[in-house]
Order: C-alpha cells, then sequence, then structure tokens
C-alpha cells in the first residue's frame, strides 16, 4: 500500500516520506479500512515535529482522524459491516500506523458509520475536532436554554462547539480575532461574535446576556484567557477547556473560582470514557444525518504532498480544517 510516515522527529519537508508498505490485515474484532481521506490535526504536527514527545516506534504512520469504506474484517466482527462507509478515530493514539495511508487496521469500534451523503473529507474532519467539541459542549449536562461562551469560534474545535450547541438548543457567543473569522464563526451559527482584539470580552458578554452572565465556556486558550473567562461566567458557571497553549502552566485563583463556585473541566479527546465516547458518536452521527453540522475544510492535499499539509497547519493561516485526500 502506499503511505506516509517518518522515521525521525523533524521539519515535515525533512521527514516525512511516501512509499509502499506493508498493508495490515486486521485482528480479532478489528476492521481494514480502505482510508478516502485523513484529517491532520494540531497534535499530529506536534508528534511529527517531536515537540509533544520524542518517538515511541522506530517508524510511524501520522495522523488519528480519517474516513473510508471497510474492506475486510477481522474475526468476531460482523461480515455485514465490509462495504460500510465509517469515519475513523484515535487512528495513531498509542499505535504507530495512522490514517495517512491507503489502509488501516483499528478496533471495529474506532470505526463508527459515516452517514450517507456525508463526504469523506468531511469525515476526516469529525474524529478530534467534533468529539472534542462534543465532550465540552455536553459532558456537564444539556444545553437547552443556556447561554454558551466558545472561545476561538473560527477554530476546528470552535466551529464544531458552535455548532453542536445549537443543535442542544443553547444560544452561542464566540470569540475571534478578526473579520474573516467573525463570517466563519457566525456562517456556524453563532448568536453573536466578540472580537477579543478590539471589543472588551467581559463587558461584552455581560451586555448581551443582561448581566447575568455565560452559563458554561469552551476555552481554547484557558491559561491565557483565565481571568476574562471567570468574569463572563454566572455563579456555579462551567470552564470546559481542551488546550492552553500560551500560559502552559497556569495559575488558579482559588478562592474566586470557589466563591464563584466555578466547575472545571479539562478535555483530552484520546482518554474519554466508553460511555462518553459513545455518546459522542451517537450524537454527532445524529446531527449529520440532520444536517445540522457543516464542515470547514480549509484545504486538501493529496499524499504525495502530506508534508505542505502538515505545514499549512503549522502556519496557523488556515481557517478549517486541512485534509489529505489518499483515493
Amino acid at each position: 500500500m502506499k503511505a506516509a510516515f517518518y522515521d525521525r522527529n523533524g521539519p515535515a519537508d525533512e521527514v516525512l516520506q511516501v512509499a509502499e508498505l506493508p498493508m495490515p490485515a486486521p485482528g480479532p474484532g478489528e476492521v481494514l479500512v480502505r482510508v478516502k481521506a485523513s484529517g491532520v490535526n494540531p497534535s499530529d504536527v506536534k508528534s511529527r515535529s517531536g515537540l509533544r514527545a520524542k518517538m515511541s516506534w522506530p517508524r510511524v504512520i501520522p495522523q488519528s482522524d480519517g474516513a473510508g469504506v471497510i474492506e475486510a474484517i477481522g474475526a468476531g466482527v460482523d461480515p455485514a459491516r465490509v462495504g460500510e462507509r465509517v469515519w475513523l478515530w484515535n487512528g495513531q493514539w498509542q499505535r504507530p500506523f495512522g490514517t495517512a495511508a491507503e489502509y488501516i487496521a483499528l478496533p471495529a469500534f474506532q470505526a463508527p458509520h459515516l452517514p450517507d451523503g456525508v463526504p469523506y473529507e468531511a469525515g476526516a474532519c469529525l474524529g478530534i475536532p467534533a468529539m472534542t467539541a462534543h465532550r465540552c459542549v455536553f459532558a456537564d449536562g444539556p444545553v437547552a436554554g443556556q447561554t454558551i461562551l466558545v472561545t476561538g469560534g473560527a477554530g476546528a474545535v470552535g466551529h464544531y462547539a458552535i455548532q453542536l450547541a445549537r443543535w442542544g438548543g443553547a444560544k452561542v457567543i464566540a470569540t475571534v480575532s478578526g473579520a474573516d473569522k467573525a463570517t466563519h464563526a457566525k456562517a456556524a451559527g453563532a448568536d453573536y461574535i466578540v472580537n477579543y482584539k478590539s471589543d472588551d470580552v467581559a463587558q461584552a458578554v455581560k451586555d448581551i446576556t443582561k448581566g447575568q452572565g455565560a452559563d458554561r465556556a469552551i476555552e481554547v486558550e484557558f491559561g491565557g484567557n483565565l481571568a476574562v473567562t471567570l468574569a463572563c461566567l454566572k455563579t456555579n458557571g462551567v470552564i470546559a477547556t481542551y488546550a492552553s497553549s500560551a500560559v502552559m502552566e497556569p495559575k488558579l485563583p482559588f478562592y474566586p473560582m470557589m466563591f464563584q463556585g466555578i466547575t472545571l473541566r479539562m478535555v483530552l479527546v484520546y482518554i474519554l470514557p466508553e460511555a462518553a465516547r459513545r455518546q459522542s458518536i451517537q450524537d454527532i452521527n445524529q446531527a449529520l444525518a440532520q444536517g445540522a453540522l457543516v464542515h470547514a475544510i480549509a484545504e486538501t492535499y493529496p499524499l504525495d504532498r502530506i508534508a505542505a499539509a502538515h505545514q499549512a497547519v503549522e502556519s496557523g493561516k488556515a481557517i478549517g480544517n486541512i485534509v489529505v485526500t489518499i483515493a
């Protein structure tokens, strides 16, 4: 099979290669998927560069998200699944061979059904961004009638968080850094847009909520935004955060948070509890089937240009997901 891989950490254009590698075979409980599209996430480029950790295996086929068709099954898997369209998650989590290849073998649970009419390129965007967004939105219960603050509303997770919160019956305030991103977040369904570069975010949220504050915040930059986020929240509000890149070891104002009754939830999509994972898959697929989700694909690249795809993610300039098409 044709696959992208790297044998050492380093810059994308120096370490990523594309060549023929042996095709995997599905083991017990596994499916063999013919990959049609593979999503590139920031975690993939961090792993390849060595920023997150050094290599755990002598060779890595990168990327955890993808979509394709089941072509073969291992023992214990329903034969009726052969030919099924699926989307993929955790393809390269704690294993060496991910979705940047023509084929991947992985546990059947990690290949949920991809509803008819959803393009493979869209399916390749769901694993990390949409599942992270779902957990952030719904981990602390239903959101119907609530006001949700989504920081970084134009980001991959923020884009899905806006849509899933709206799908769940909430009103959404999204923060962005410019006009193009404002348009992007508004198209996703945000009810209100606040430019954090030019506006007083806390005051804007208070004005929008008539002084009440937001019920929950979905936070892309926990440490850097903490003081402002706390000022945006109601008593007994919730912060669900999935990143803190600017301030990696934030100092918590314990007593202000305690007297405000703040719930702090850390979200790492790779280690979701099984019940949460199943609920996420069910809800995402239901929203897909209802046509409630739109997918922001900024750029697509063929497998032979995977280095350029990684560089596009690293640049931070793309508004939307970067996808590698396999076949």
